[in-house]
């Protein structure tokens, strides 16, 4: 007996997928959902129980045409009064195959003829199957539903049966249990109806797939899968990109096992693809990244490291700085990526790298938990990515390693002698106490997370660093995840190909060929990658044009499908569609206070559909690493009292991260809780009109504080509403009261003249302070 899927069974029982599934709990069948598959006795076992239950239901809704018969035990005497109430029934059903006989001679034109039977005479067949059928459970007897298939071989094999039956009508009666038991050899062969052996297509799918893609994957029309999205509440077009999650409900409900391809995969990367056999799997180097406040010595930790476990060169030698370096001890390897910290390792993860495999935490025993440090916590979790604590500084006189594990513990990092997860140590980098241990530690870690690959395949990996060399050209630094890469071989590296043409490791030496997790310099590209974008080596220069020509296509028409950014304006809709269950916050106010606060009322926000996440905050203006930060995990970033940099506000429009900004904490709240309900207001959004940096300050007998400035970009307009911004915190809101050039009192100042001015009612400026014009325009959500 072949498997069946429940909702297949179902269909043919013509009852709902929730009494199968209920049954086989009862009976404590191990099943998910309506597309697990069941088979053998299970199959047999629900086949009888609802058979019994709807016999005449199933017989007329699944097949009109379908014969019913029963197969009966020899009656006995006692049994034989009850089996007076089969009798009527009987001769009605032999009457009806009669008639049914002499209309044609062929048996297929019989059951033609027997569709459109008058109301009457189908209601009154309809009430003696019944009347038999109950008959026969009185009795003990098992009714069996013969498929139509079946029903017509036997017809082929016995075609002149029909006749006879009608000779056997015009006979003298005879008993009923007699007609019965003649009949008991031609039906047993046929107890059990066909049952297809299960098989399912597998059909390739990758996330934010077009519609059209996935209906010609599905072999059905765009207008199927619309119809198919509307029953499950989402509403698209035909240029829509379908999320993953969704296109294989779909392809699930159409009888389709998905296959989760990656966007390469699909451009036929699948070709480059080799065995990776789990006999030539070995174990790889960790990749550790080392993350922390500045001043608490992460640059003094890796020269540590360096100077113990690498071997010096001959004098005057310069160690190569590639962004990564490898350490030995114990003849075991560790990869450290020497990279400015937290911000290169979300740049990489924005772009889909995954390249850290443990993060080392170093906070100084003196200083304790600092912004930056919340920082880097708050990155590696979003990564997923394991920390291992470093406290450094631990040779220092007011050196206070307790203080800095209970600040950590209230951080969610709880050391593993307190009844924690996370590893700790203790470390002086000036004096290279514990650098053994932290080592050996990272080595465990790696022991713990089996890190594996394997080497006998072409070579992949991340760009680490990409960088134009002045006499060498577009240079990149890679790391190898598996596979070898050699020289002379031919790849791939983010949308270009090339060949390559050298190779340096991170001692500076000429090498030909790099295996796993070993950081190597390379030659041979025609443009600079980006840093993040995956390496692949293909068979050969032709095969890796081809490719790269296909990416670049790709990438061009993934411009126009990508993933939108979650904004306040249509988080609603995307929560309606099923796109995010959980909505990431990244909070920056100008004092602790109001974080607090915040994070309190925040967490009570969310709903059953989605919850409320946040994900980081601190003291401080909005910088382009919180944005780096939104961007890698689909955030929103909430200011309170503070601005985003220049360069923050121009990477948030790159990226496309919705910043708000509030100056009352009630209000922000007030505009999630509407933003889940879909009830946004309309908003006011604010346009910067222009900024100034104030550089000298002047004090006027009776006039009061006016500020010489400089226009830095846009416009400055008399009686225009201004803040004045001081290390990216607004210090006063209000406007623009006077504005001179000179000695004459003008309406605007344009973008590279110089101006003074004064603020209404606010004398307290100083140098360095930004004036930023700004206007509201109202604008409605979604």
């Amino acid at each position: 007996m072949g498997k069946i899927r429940i909702n297949k069974l179902a269909l043919e029982l013509n009852i709902p997928n929730d009494k199968i599934i209920d049954e086989l709990k009862k009976k404590d069948v191990p099943v998910k959902n309506h597309m697990s598959s069941i088979e053998g006795e299970v199959v047999e076992y629900i086949r009888g129980l609802f058979t019994e239950k709807k016999p005449a239901a199933k017989t007329k809704k699944k097949a009109p045409a379908k014969k019913v018969s029963t197969v009966v035990k020899p009656i006995t005497a006692k049994t034989a009064a009850k089996a007076a109430a089969l009798k009527k029934a009987a001769q009605a059903e032999e009457a009806k195959k009669a008639a049914q006989a002499k209309t044609s001679a062929k048996p297929k034109a019989a059951k033609t003829k027997a569709a459109p039977q008058p109301k009457a005479a189908q209601a009154k067949k309809e009430e003696a199957d019944i009347d038999k059928q109950k008959a026969s459970r009185k009795l003990g007897l098992k009714v069996v539903i013969i498929s139509e298939e079946a029903g017509k071989k036997k017809a082929a094999k016995a075609p002149k049966e029909k006749p006879a039956a009608k000779k056997k009508k015009e006979e003298p009666k005879a008993p009923p249990a007699k007609t019965l038991q003649e009949k008991q050899p031609q039906e047993v062969p046929s107890v059990e109806p066909p049952v297809e052996e299960e098989s399912f297509e597998v059909v390739q799918l990758m996330d934010n797939m077009p519609l059209r893609d996935v209906a010609e994957k599905l072999k059905c029309t765009p207008n199927d899968i619309i119809m198919d999205l509307m029953t499950l509440g989402t509403m698209a077009t035909i240029n829509q990109s379908l999320s993953l999650e969704v296109a294989s409900k779909i392809a699930d409900q159409r009888g389709f096992e998905v296959e989760v391809i990656t966007p390469e995969l699909d451009l036929g990367f699948e070709e480059e693809q080799q065995e990776d056999l789990e006999k030539d799997r070995i174990p790889r180097p960790p990749i550790v990244t080392i993350m922390g406040h500045v001043d608490h010595g992460k640059t003094s930790l890796l020269d540590a490291i360096r100077k113990t476990n690498v071997t010096s060169r001959e004098a005057g030698g310069i160690t190569q700085h590639i962004g990564a370096y490898q350490v030995t001890i114990k003849g075991s390897t560790i990869t450290f990526l020497d990279t400015p910290g937290h911000e290169a390792f979300t740049a990489m993860r924005a772009r889909g790298a995954q390249v850290t495999d443990t993060v080392v935490l170093v906070v100084a025993a003196d200083d304790g938990v600092k912004p930056q440090t919340l920082e880097a916590i708050h990155h590696a979790n979003a990564g997923g990515v394991p920390l291992l604590v470093a406290i450094n500084k631990i040779d220092k006189p007011d050196a206070k390693p307790e203080e800095v594990k209970k600040q950590l513990a209230d951080q969610g990092l709880l050391p593993e002698e307190w009844g924690g997860q996370t590893i700790f140590t203790e470390v002086s980098a000036i004096q290279g106490q514990g650098i053994d241990h932290l080592l050996e530690l990272i080595l465990l870690q790696a022991e713990i997370m089996e890190l594996k690959a394997n080497p006998t395949l072409r070579g992949r990996g991340v760009i680490i660093e990409a960088h134009l060399d002045k006499g060498r050209g577009p240079v990149a630094t890679l790391m190898v995840q598996n596979g070898q890469l050699k020289v002379g071989d031919p790849f791939i590296a983010g949308n270009y190909f090339g060949k390559v043409r050298a190779m340096v490791n991170d001692q500076g030496d000429d090498i030909q060929e790099a295996s796993l997790s070993t950081p190597v310099e390379v030659i041979g590209l025609p443009e600079v990658p980006n840093p993040g974008d995956t390496f692949m080596v293909v068979k050969d220069e032709k095969r890796a044009r081809q490719l790269s020509n296909l990416k670049i296509q790709r990438q061009r028409e993934s411009v126009l499908l990508q993933k939108p950014r979650i904004t306040m304006d249509d988080l609603h809709q995307q929560i309606v569609e099923g796109k995010i269950q959980e909505l990431n916050l990244i909070i920056k106010a100008d004092v602790q206070g109001s974080i607090q606060a915040v994070r309190e009322a925040f967490k009570k926000l969310g709903t059953e559909k989605v919850r409320v996440k946040i994900i980081h905050d601190a003291v401080g203006g909005i910088t382009e690493s919180d944005i780096l930060l939104a961007s890698a995990s689909n955030a929103l970033i909430i200011g309170f009292n503070v601005r985003p940099t220049f360069k923050a506000e121009a990477m948030a429009a790159k990226e496309k991260v919705d910043v708000r900004l509030y100056s009352i904490i009630y209000e922000a709240i007030d505009d999630i809780k509407k933003a889940l309900e879909g009830l946004l207001e309309p908003t006011f959004k604010e346009r910067i009109m222009g900024r100034a940096e104030v550089r000298e300050i002047f004090s006027i007998p009776k006039v009061g504080v006016i500020a010489g400035c400089q226009v830095i970009s846009g416009t400055l307009e008399r009686n225009s509403k201004a803040r004045l911004v001081r290390d990216n915190v607004v210090v006063y809101e209000g406007k623009i009261q006077s504005l001179r050039r000179f000695k004459d009192d003008v309406k605007e100042v344009a973008s590279g003249y110089e101006c003074g001015l004064a603020l209404d009612k606010f004398q307290d400026l100083k140098q360095g302070d930004i004036v930023e014009p700004f206007i509201l325009e109202e604008v409605a959500p979604g």
